[in-house]
């Protein structure tokens, strides 16, 4: 018999919290605001962080549903909450996206009793990126590095449709994870959802108080105008961010710029121009000297149309400069200076055109110059657009759900998913690009709520749309063949899934070099199929490799390394070593309560498998409490149809075969067998273990004619795609010898011991294949009375444990 499948975790999309029912403070303020103990609905405030133009900034403890550290930022009042609530609503879909180890999460909003609206963050102890690099003394390679960091983290937003507009070093925080620093960027959405109307209450507070800062505010946030605001904005205030990183100082400082009026700060923000970074170090300016200048200088150009089109092209500059290749950024022409000179000096250039004939030939050389402008200025805003539209287009997928679009109907998640897809397949067929991104990352919602057959086509036209134009595309085709890998997994057709994650492997190493996370994500799925194949080994060595590797990059409480240290618990209970099994696990699970909380389908798989090594241990009771838990939480977060569901009842009912208590195995089997039939499909390799399952719980009723034809029915379906001494077709062989003892067959014992030597012959003695079948088949041949067969076969499975 089968113990169902293996209760293991692949990649998963980021889920979104639930925001609780809004709740009064539990203490009332005091006469200076908030203080220490106070409540807001489920979070209990312990200390201030700080305070900044839009608000105050508290640690907290969320209470319900989970335990855990978070960050609250408390808006100030004079912001309207609905308006502030309304906007983060709009962008809230798109946050819940985002899923990238330099961003930190925005979980929760609502709006306190008194009026205040306040964010819950995901809480990142650490100190700014300005702060953190002067205090270790970095040199400049390792500067650039963690800034190239922040760049991939602005990057992922932007596809996401979602732009920050408030970049700095105070929500750049620096974290250290597995002993290596990490940026993360905090408030995403945030600032978007405060912004009012674009006007001066934009920057400014009922009490004059500036909101932002204005040293990394753009041009186009200084002229009071939403048309300038797209995802270049970010690029501007990273780039200066780089020239704060390379200088120690600011091209505009904030000292000198709040002495002033408030509309001379507006007028220096989008007029000033500053020095390039090299003539503020003197003789220490040889390192930046060039290049690095070329490339801060663009980031931050008044004219957003001669930045950077994107974060992923100034990473891509950055990068080159590191790797000694040559970079996009130029000196500007001498047009494009003049140019400049004429329009701060209009009067003085009117008079100069009358006295210098010569100006039709600067003319001549200008419109050369311009050709080239127009062609950035073109790609500038085409990016522009392609923000605009997508951000568009998710905040217009969840109009369905508002009362005028909906007229009192339920709408469903999975309406607006399917209204996305559609949306993304017809509006965006002029931005191949973003078409195939997004397409890629509804797909992997479906497969994360267990619709299989709604995300292959996704996965398919993300393919065909691709343009493959550059170093992007090539890299998003890479990420849409590994979800198509796990899919096919997912399918059983584990060939194909090692052979496309073998491939996916090679790529991301020669487009993203070592060590990146999708890389890493891609290695523990590769490690699953070994696993599912019966290759131990194999699968143990690439799952430590991996969690090796994420501990290291990502942190050893990250979701991904605690996801592949689940796995290898698994892995340790199929070797039969439980007790380090239950060790690790039990590790995982407590980690993972306190990170992401209990009710996260990670944690439940964690939970989920140390049922099973309770069950290894003899401690049935525990064991069969713990998937009862698991299953309810399953049904609760994922729903009582998704594949992890039935996996875990598919395990329960084992665990009554197990037990003897063979009624409620079968109508727990019966469900699962509709379940997966109905999502999975009558031939998917799990259902057919299910109906195995069946059919030995059948037989065990006494209801031997009938379990006969159901494993003869099984055979008939795998046979025809499957080798004879294959796994899942030695699986039904033995629950055939099962049902032969019982029927009082005399060759069942001869064909048991046949099937375990051809076991051995094909994968040798230690194969986890051949010790599996052979440890089963000795449980059921003394559970007929056959001891004498039981003693053989047990002998075989000492055999190939010692060998390993």
């Amino acid at each position: 018999m089968s113990n169902d499948d293996p209760t293991v975790a692949g990649p998963n999309d980021p889920t979104f919290a639930t925001t609780p029912a809004i709740g009064a403070l539990g203490v009332a303020p005091t006469a200076g605001g908030l203080r220490a103990g106070a409540e807001i609905a489920d979070y209990r405030l312990v200390r201030k962080l700080g305070e900044g133009g839009m608000g105050d900034v508290w640690l907290a403890e969320q209470l319900r549903p989970v335990r855990r550290t978070v960050a609250i930022k408390l808006i100030r009042r004079g912001l309207s909450g609905a308006e502030v609530l309304r906007r983060f609503e709009a962008e809230r879909q798109a946050l819940a996206l985002m899923n990238h180890p330099n961003i930190a999460r925005v979980l929760d909003a609502g709006e306190t009793a008194d009026g205040h609206p306040y964010f819950v963050m995901e809480y990142v102890e650490g100190v700014s990126l300005t702060a953190h690099c002067e205090a270790q003394a970095l040199p400049l390679r390792e500067r650039l590095e963690l800034f190239r960091q922040v760049c991939d983290g602005v990057q992922h937003a932007h596809q996401k449709g979602i732009i920050h507009r408030d970049l700095k070093p105070s929500n750049v925080i620096v974290a250290m994870q597995g002993g290596r620093a990490v940026p993360k960027i905090i408030d995403f959405g945030i600032a978007t959802a405060v912004e009012q109307s674009l006007s001066e209450r934009t920057l400014l507070t009922e009490v004059g108080q500036l909101i932002g800062t204005p040293e990394y505010m753009s041009p186009e946030q200084a002229a009071f105008t939403s048309e300038g605001i797209d995802t270049r904005t970010d690029v501007y205030a990273l780039g200066v961010l780089l020239y704060e990183l390379l200088v120690g100082a600011r091209p505009l400082e904030g000292a000198e710029l709040r002495k002033l009026a408030f509309d001379e700060i507006l007028r220096r923000i989008r007029e000033h121009e500053p020095v390039k970074p090299s003539t503020r170090l003197g003789a220490l300016g040889r390192e930046v000297r060039g290049d690095l200048d070329w490339i801060t200088m663009k980031a931050i150009e008044k004219d957003r149309e001669r930045r950077y089109g994107s974060a992923a092209e100034f990473a891509a500059d950055i990068g080159r400069f590191l790797h000694h290749e040559p970079v996009t950024a130029t000196p500007p022409s001498l047009g494009y200076r003049a140019g400049k000179f004429a329009r701060r000096h209009r009067a003085g250039v009117a008079v100069a055109a009358a006295a210098f004939v010569g100006l039709a030939a600067f003319a001549g050389v200008t419109a050369v110059q311009a050709k080239r402008i127009a062609a950035e200025r073109d790609r500038a805003n085409q990016a522009a657009e392609t923000s605009r539209k997508i951000s568009e287009l998710l905040v217009g997928l969840f109009r369905v759900a508002d009362p005028g679009e909906s007229r009192g109907r339920t709408v469903t998640a999975r309406e607006i998913l399917d209204r996305a897809a559609e949306r993304v397949q017809t509006e965006l067929v002029d931005r191949p690009s973003q078409q195939s991104a997004l397409l890629t990352s509804i797909g992997n919602i479906y497969m994360n709520l267990g619709l299989l057959a709604s995300a292959e086509p996704l996965f398919d036209r993300a393919l065909v749309v691709n343009p493959l134009a550059n170093d992007l595309d090539r890299r998003q085709r890479l990420i849409t063949e590994g979800a198509i890998a796990w899919l096919r997994q997912v399918q059983g057709r584990l060939a194909e899934a090692e052979s496309l994650d073998l491939a996916v492997l090679a790529g991301m190493r020669r487009e993203f070099g070592p060590d990146h996370p999708y890389q890493l994500t891609i290695m523990n799925n590769l490690s699953l199929v070994y696993d599912s194949q019966g290759r131990a080994a194999e699968a143990e060595s690439l799952r430590l490799a991996t969690l090796d590797a994420q501990r290291r990059i990502l942190g050893a409480e990250s979701v991904e390394a605690l996801r592949s240290q689940n796995n290898l618990g698994f892995l340790y209970l199929q070797q039969g070593r439980g007790v380090e099994a239950e060790a690790l696990l039990v590790r995982t699970a407590e980690a993972q309560k306190r990170t992401i909380g209990s009710d996260h389908p990670e944690t439940i798989r964690s939970l989920s498998n140390l049922s099973l090594v309770y069950d290894e241990l003899g401690q049935h009771a525990a064991s069969e409490s713990l998937r009862l838990v698991s299953i309810a939480s399953y049904e609760r977060v994922l729903g009582p149809d998704h594949f992890e569901t039935m996996r875990t009842k598919g395990s329960l009912a084992y665990h009554y075969m197990e037990m003897e208590r063979w009624t409620a195995a079968e109508s727990l089997l019966h469900v699962v067998l509709e379940g997966r039939t109905r999502t999975l499909g009558a031939e998917h390799t799990n259902t057919m273990d299910t109906r195995a399952n069946l059919a030995a719980t059948i037989g065990a009723l006494g209801r031997h004619a009938e379990a006969e034809r159901e494993l003869a029915t099984i055979l008939a379906l795998r046979l025809p795609t499957m080798a004879p001494d294959s796994p899942p077709v030695m699986r039904v062989r033995v629950q055939q010898a099962y049902l032969w003892w019982r029927m009082g067959k005399p060759d069942a014992a001869r064909r048991s011991l046949e099937m375990a030597d051809a076991l051995v012959a094909r994968f040798g003695a230690a194969n986890e294949v051949t010790t599996e079948f052979c440890r089963s088949a000795a449980t059921l041949a003394r559970r007929a009375g056959d001891e004498v067969t039981a003693i053989a076969l047990e002998q075989r499975t000492h055999a190939g444990v010692a060998a390993r």
